[in-house]
C-alpha cells in the first residue's frame, strides 16, 4: 500500500467518524421538558441548606454529544463518553392530543432525569395501540428511518409495553425498545438511598421484570445433568428438563421473597416511631404531591430541614420526619413523601406502601401542586387517586400551588377557580410561607379532652407538656399552683386528674 492510499484511508475514516458524530454535537433537543423548571429559575433558596447531599449526586456526570461506537478499529482513538440518545413514540385517540402530548414532555423530562438526551418525539393518532408493534408495521417503519436520521440508540414508549410489542418493534427499528415503566424504575434505581428504599426498587424491578423475561440461543435449551455418555449429556438429560429461563424466574422468586420479608422487617422500627408519636399525641403533617411540585423545598421553607433539592423528577425518594412547633408552642412533624406522577407503575404503589403509609396515618395533607405546570389539574387528579388507593381520602387537605413566584394574576384567578381555598407559596421567595403554616396549625386536630387544674409548682414537667403537647387556653399562677384551662389528650388528662378542679 502506497503513502497515497494510506493517507487516503486515514481522511476517509477521519470523515466518516466526523460524520457520525456531526448529529450528536448539537443534538435536537425535543421541545422543553415541561416537567422540569427552567434552569434560570430553579435556584435554590437559603432554606435549602449546604446540600451536600445534592454535590455527591452530581459528582459524577455524563458529557452530552460524545460517541462510543465505532464502525473501524482505527477509530478507537475517538472514543469518548457519552449520553444515551433517545427517541420518544406515543399512541393517543381522537381528541387527546394535548394530554398526549403533555404526557409526552413529562417522558422527556423523565428520560433526561434519568442520563438520557431527547432527540424527537412522535405522536400518532389511532384509537388502540397495535397488538403487535404498538404502532402498526409501517408506521414502525417510518420510525426507524428517524431513528437512523437522528442517530439514535434508544426508543422510549410512552406507555407499558407487552414484551412481545417490544421486541416486534425491536425487530423494526432495529435499536433498544424500553418503556415508560422502565425509565421509572431505572430513575428510582439511581435515587435510592436507604436500604429500605433500596429494598422496594428492587423488588419493583424484579416484579415488573418477571413475566417479561426472555431467553436467547441456547439459554432456551434444556440442562445437561452430566457430562458422560455417547452424547455427552449423560444421565438427567432426557424429557424436558428445565430450561435456564425457568431457573432465572426461580432465582427471581427466591429473591423476590427474600426482599418482601427484608421490607417486613424495616417495619416494627417505623411502627415504633410512628406509635412513640401517637403515645405522646403528637399530630403528623404529610407533604404529598405530583414529582418535582416542589415538595423538598417546601418542607425547607418551613422547617429549614436542609433535605436535597434538585430540578429533577425523583429526587428523593425517602421519607424524611422533621419536627416543627406551632405559634403556641405545640409540636408536631412535617413527612416529605416520595412524589407521584401520571401512570405510576403499579409495581413501585405496592413496594411503596410502606412508605405511603405516612400519608395514610397523617393528621393533616399538604397538597402540593406546580402551579407553573401545563396540567395543574392532572397532577391534582393523579396524587388524589393514588392517595385514594392507601386509604387517605378522608383526610383533612390543604391544597397548595406552589412556585407562585412564576404566575401571573390571570393564572392564579384560573387555579383559584380548580380549587378556590387553595394556598399560593413560593418556596424559592418566601411568599405564602407563613399564611400556610398558620393554616396547618389551625387544621391540625384539637385535642380530645378539655381539663381544668391546680397544678402544683414542683410538678413543673406536667405544665410543660400542656404546653408541648395540648391547646392552653389560660393559665394563671395562685398560691397553691398554676391553675391552667386547656385541651389535651386522654393520657395527659389521666396524669392531670388528681390536680383536677371544678369550673369556676
Amino acid at each position: 500500500m502506497t503513502k497515497d492510499d494510506v493517507d487516503n484511508t486515514t481522511e476517509d475514516t477521519l470523515d466518516r467518524v466526523l460524520a457520525n458524530a456531526e448529529p450528536r454535537i448539537e443534538p435536537r433537543v425535543f421541545g422543553a421538558a415541561q416537567a422540569l423548571q427552567d434552569t434560570t429559575t430553579a435556584g435554590h433558596s437559603a432554606a435549602d441548606g449546604a446540600q451536600w447531599d445534592l454535590e455527591d449526586r452530581h459528582a459524577l456526570r455524563r458529557v452530552v454529544g460524545l460517541s462510543t461506537e465505532l464502525e473501524d478499529v482505527t477509530e478507537v482513538e475517538y472514543r469518548q463518553l457519552r449520553l444515551e440518545n433517545v427517541v420518544l413514540v406515543g399512541v393517543y385517540p381522537q381528541g387527546a392530543q394535548d394530554d398526549a402530548e403533555n404526557s409526552l414532555r413529562e417522558l422527556a423530562a423523565l428520560a433526561e432525569t434519568a442520563g438520557a438526551a431527547v432527540l424527537d418525539g412522535l405522536l400518532q393518532r389511532r384509537p388502540h395501540p397495535d397488538p403487535a408493534t404498538y404502532l402498526g408495521r409501517g408506521k414502525a417503519e417510518e420510525l426507524r428511518d428517524i431513528v437512523r436520521a437522528v442517530g439514535a440508540d434508544t426508543v422510549i414508549a410512552d406507555t407499558e409495553l407487552a414484551s412481545s410489542q417490544r421486541r416486534a418493534l425491536e425487530d423494526v427499528v432495529k435499536v433498544k425498545v424500553i418503556d415508560r415503566t422502565t425509565v421509572i424504575l431505572d430513575i428510582f434505581s439511581q435515587h435510592a438511598k436507604s436500604r429500605e428504599g433500596k429494598a422496594q426498587v428492587e423488588l419493583a424491578q424484579l416484579e415488573y421484570l418477571l413475566p417479561r423475561l426472555r431467553g436467547w440461543g441456547e439459554s432456551m435449551s434444556r440442562q445437561a445433568g452430566g457430562q458422560v455418555g455417547a452424547g455427552g449429556a449423560g444421565m438427567g438429560s432426557r424429557g424436558p428438563g428445565e430450561t435456564k429461563i425457568e431457573l432465572d424466574r426461580r432465582r427471581i422468586r427466591t429473591r423476590m421473597a427474600q426482599l418482601r420479608r427484608q421490607i417486613r422487617d424495616f417495619g416494627p422500627a417505623r411502627d415504633a416511631k410512628r406509635a412513640e408519636r401517637k403515645r405522646n399525641t403528637i399530630p403528623s403533617v404529610a407533604i404529598a404531591g405530583y414529582t418535582n411540585a416542589g415538595k423538598s423545598s417546601l418542607l425547607n421553607a418551613l422547617t429549614s430541614a436542609g433535605v436535597l433539592v434538585e430540578n429533577a423528577l425523583f429526587a428523593t425518594l425517602d421519607a424524611t420526619v422533621r419536627r416543627a412547633e406551632t405559634a403556641d408552642g405545640r409540636i408536631y412533624t412535617l413527612t416529605d413523601t416520595v412524589g407521584f406522577v401520571r401512570n405510576l407503575p403499579h409495581q413501585l404503589v405496592e413496594a411503596f406502601r410502606s412508605t405511603l403509609e405516612e400519608v395514610a396515618d397523617a393528621d393533616v395533607i399538604v397538597h402540593v401542586v406546580d402551579g407553573s405546570h401545563p396540567d395543574p389539574s392532572a397532577q391534582l387528579q393523579t396524587v388524589r387517586d393514588v392517595m385514594g388507593d392507601v386509604g387517605a381520602r378522608e383526610i383533612p387537605e390543604i391544597v397548595v400551588f406552589n412556585k407562585a413566584d412564576l404566575l401571573d394574576d390571570d393564572e392564579r384567578l384560573v387555579l383559584r377557580g380548580l380549587v378556590p381555598g387553595a394556598h399560593f407559596v413560593s418556596s424559592r421567595s418566601g411568599e405564602g410561607i407563613d399564611d400556610l403554616r398558620a393554616a396547618v396549625e389551625g387544621t391540625l386536630p384539637m385535642p380530645a379532652v378539655e381539663v381544668r387544674a391546680l397544678v402544683p409548682y414542683d410538678r413543673g414537667d406536667l405544665v410543660s407538656a400542656v404546653h408541648e403537647h395540648g391547646v392552653l387556653l389560660s393559665a394563671t399562677h395562685e398560691e397553691a399552683g398554676t391553675a391552667l384551662h386547656a385541651h389535651v389528650s386522654e393520657r395527659l388528662a389521666a396524669e392531670l386528674a388528681p390536680f383536677a378542679v371544678s369550673s369556676r
